[in-house]
């Protein structure tokens, strides 16, 4: 199966983990990842705050040339998978408004979650599990992006998605529940309002210890930055000790499909995950 595939800004450079690791899952799923040609930024997350048409224009370039393609469309980061629907349906309503090229909405846009949580290849992921990560207890954090507004991202339930628990279920993981999946990290405000994004991101820290988490497990460059890159910030602020590694949903799927090439990715968190892999036998 070929499918087109818009890695974003994010994963060319910091989340360089999150890209090598889709490319790992998916190729045990024997899915062929065709990266769009010339692909441009979305201009997420400060394009829309500054110029709306330039937002919708950076978006739909990268839509047009997806449509040309003529395939599904993987969009791993969730900034960029919201960005690109934003312009797809921005297409759809005003064509004549953004491009003299015919867009035909032929192309189905997919963020990771939803494209593995189909049952065709929940079938597969289930017959790859080599290393089930049996004894890990995690929580799934989608964060905001992927699923709001709903209808720009069409989500079936913004509010509660289980795409991911189900895909970790598979996995042989303990997912446990809480009820901050789909809470705040503080996104892009990382730079400008640090003190927020302590906030919001502690909070979330704090949760998932509080459901007996060991681990998080998110599907989003930003939040995973926030998450691992702050947590010492924010032991240090309240007072408690979390040490609770931050993986990407497709890092785990690679480890459990016993892909060797996961034990180089670790070396790139904050927060390392060895020696929690290590104490439950799953390196």
């Amino acid at each position: 199966m070929e499918v087109s595939y818009y890695p974003g800004c994010s994963l060319h450079g910091m989340a360089a983990e999150y890209d090598e690791s889709i490319r790992a899952a998916c190729g045990a799923l024997d899915v062929v990842l065709e990266e769009l040609p010339d692909w441009n930024c979305c201009g997420a997350s400060s394009a829309h705050f500054l110029d709306g048409d330039l937002a919708v224009q950076l978006s739909a370039r990268n839509m047009l040339i997806a449509q040309r393609q003529g395939r599904e469309l993987l969009i791993p980061c969730a900034a960029c998978f919201q960005r690109l629907k934003h312009a797809d349906k921005a297409l759809q309503e005003h064509p004549g408004h953004w491009t003299t090229e015919t867009y035909e909405r032929r192309t189905p846009i997919f963020h990771v979650n939803d494209f593995f949580h189909r049952p065709e290849f929940l079938k597969v992921v289930k017959q790859k599990v080599t290393k089930p990560l049996v004894g890990l207890n995690g929580v799934a954090y989608y964060g905001c992006l992927s699923q709001r507004p709903p209808k720009v991202t069409d989500a079936e339930a913004p509010e509660n998605p289980t795409a991911m628990d189900d895909l970790l279920r598979v996995l042989g993981m303990e997912v446990r529940p809480w009820s901050y999946k789909t809470d705040c990290c503080g996104a892009s405000l990382a730079v400008p309002r640090t003190d927020l994004v302590r906030k919001l991101s502690g909070d979330l820290v704090e949760a998932a210890q509080e459901a007996g988490a060991e681990c998080m497990v998110t599907d989003c460059p930003m939040c995973q930055s926030n998450l691992d890159t702050r947590q010492a910030e924010i032991e240090a602020e309240r007072g408690k000790q979390f040490g609770l590694p931050v993986f990407y949903l497709t890092e785990l799927m690679a480890l459990a499909f016993g892909d060797a090439r996961a034990a180089r990715w670790w070396k790139k968190h904050f927060v390392d995950p060895a020696p929690l892999l290590g104490r439950k036998k799953l390196l």
